[in-house]
């Protein structure tokens, strides 16, 4: 068993390696770990990190606060009210403030919670027609944050903006009235985080012969990239293993969502053990990341890391644009760019690569994909289509948007061909003035 020792702000100074570090590095930790949430562990710091290469080595920028990270004038306002005289609920307030300009809910996320018999499923999030987002409660942290993360806010202390649920049984009666959901979704946070026991018990409920319409059980983990052992050698892995294999036998397919975002994170032997004994199980492993600024912005860190997931029996799955949220300016890349990485990497793999879909852009009305930039009766354009949609009749449905090379977000971009809206938008704009009650009558999500 690999003993797990974990890093935060109250304890980071433990981590011989940062004695490396300039006094402005260090400062940056302290100054923006108090807005951005920031944890890491042993295996990230001694297995990834190339410490003779800081700050700019992409898993340092993946795990550790850089000043950058926050806009001049939040970094300015946090580091002087730590350097005063001022409490810690006085930071804390600060860091609040600082917090509610970063958009927090990114792509309507509240708009997505559900209801059944007047219970707002608060760990539910239902956007899409066939799958269900589930917060498990007890799966809100991680093992390391990604510097990133959209989902920055389950892991700062507000929890008016935090989304968890632990009433396995709501989730139930959701999905009986709600027959149209075959894919649920376990996310977080990082469910991985969980004691085998207390996942098990949350897997094992949606096994019910009941839940006939549930076809796949997905699971949404940084554990592979961040703490393999989970899958090898913690107390628990074989209970886990065996848990897996039990859904794989219910008939339903299990999928394990990782995220790898460079491929260092595919580099050890640990890794490459966990992901033998998860397929093992019978479990798919499919991949994704998005494409980040001074992480994985080349084609070919791309293909490099395609080509090993497929040596390793992962299916690659996404492309993601970094989301507006947090650290959007830091890690953002103008959509132009990320199609041009995204076909110079895809041009370069072989077909059983292929299997991965992007630049997608995970958005207010769904997820929007760049399929190019094309130019129609002299007018230069991106070509998108909906890979999903909050009315599935949007799906697959390309449509076009005048070329701007600085957009980075489908809200900068504007209709082509002087149309005066994309053709969305107004029925979008009625879906968000209806009331997101998702009762027994309300199955368009």
């Amino acid at each position: 068993m690999n003993e797990y020792k974990s890093y935060t702000l109250r304890n980071y100074n433990e981590i011989n390696q940062l004695k490396s570090l300039t006094a402005g590095d260090r400062n940056a930790i302290e100054v923006v770990g108090n807005v951005l949430p920031f944890k890491t562990n042993n295996y990230v710091v001694e297995n990834l990190i190339d410490w003779g290469n800081i700050p700019d080595d992409p898993i340092y920028t993946l795990t550790f606060p850089r000043k950058e990270m926050l806009l001049d004038n939040h970094f300015k306002l946090m580091e002087e009210k730590i350097g005063s005289t001022a409490d810690k609920e006085n930071i804390k307030t600060l860091a609040n403030q600082i917090r509610m300009q970063l958009n927090p809910h990114p792509a309507g996320q509240a708009h997505n919670v559900p209801s059944v018999d007047g219970i707002e499923l608060n760990g539910v999030q239902h956007k899409y027609r066939e799958t269900a987002l589930f917060f498990p409660s007890q799966g809100q942290t991680c093992h390391a944050y990604c510097t990133f993360c959209f989902r920055w806010p389950q892991f700062v202390g507000m929890n008016e903006i935090k989304f968890a649920m632990k009433e396995i049984e709501l989730l139930k009666r959701y999905l009986i009235r709600h027959r149209e959901v075959t894919d649920v979704l376990f996310t977080g946070g990082d469910p991985m985080i969980m004691k085998t026991k207390i996942l098990s018990t949350y897997l094992h409920a949606l096994l019910d012969d009941e839940l006939y319409n549930l076809k796949t059980i997905r699971i949404g983990t940084k554990a592979l990239g961040y703490w393999p052992y989970r899958f090898t050698t913690d107390n628990d892995a074989d209970e886990l293993l065996r848990t897996m294999e039990t859904v794989i036998k219910s008939g339903r397919n299990l999928s394990i969502m990782a995220h790898f975002n460079h491929p260092v994170e595919l580099s050890t032997p640990a890794v490459e053990e966990a992901i033998k004994r998860i397929r093992s199980t019978g479990a798919q492993i499919r991949t994704q990341s998005p494409i980040l600024r001074h992480i994985n912005d080349s084609p070919e860190i791309w293909s490099q890391m395609w080509r090993k997931q497929v040596d390793l029996n992962l299916i690659p799955y996404y492309m993601f644009v970094v989301r507006d949220t947090g650290a959007q300016h830091f890690f953002g890349i103008p959509l132009a760019e990320a199609w041009n990485v995204f076909r110079n990497a895809y041009q370069t793999v072989s077909g059983i690569c292929r299997t991965v879909r992007g630049p997608s852009m995970s958005t207010n009305p769904g997820k929007v994909q760049v399929l190019g930039v094309s130019e129609i009766r002299g007018e230069k354009v991106f070509v998108l289509r909906f890979l999903q949609g909050r009315d599935p009749d949007w799906v697959a449905r390309p449509f076009f948007a005048k070329y701007d090379e600085k957009a980075i977000w489908l809200d900068e971009l504007k209709p082509a061909f002087n149309e005066a809206k994309f053709f969305f938008e107004d029925e979008l704009e009625e879906i968000f003035h209806e009331r997101y009650d998702f009762d027994e009558s309300e199955n368009f999500e």
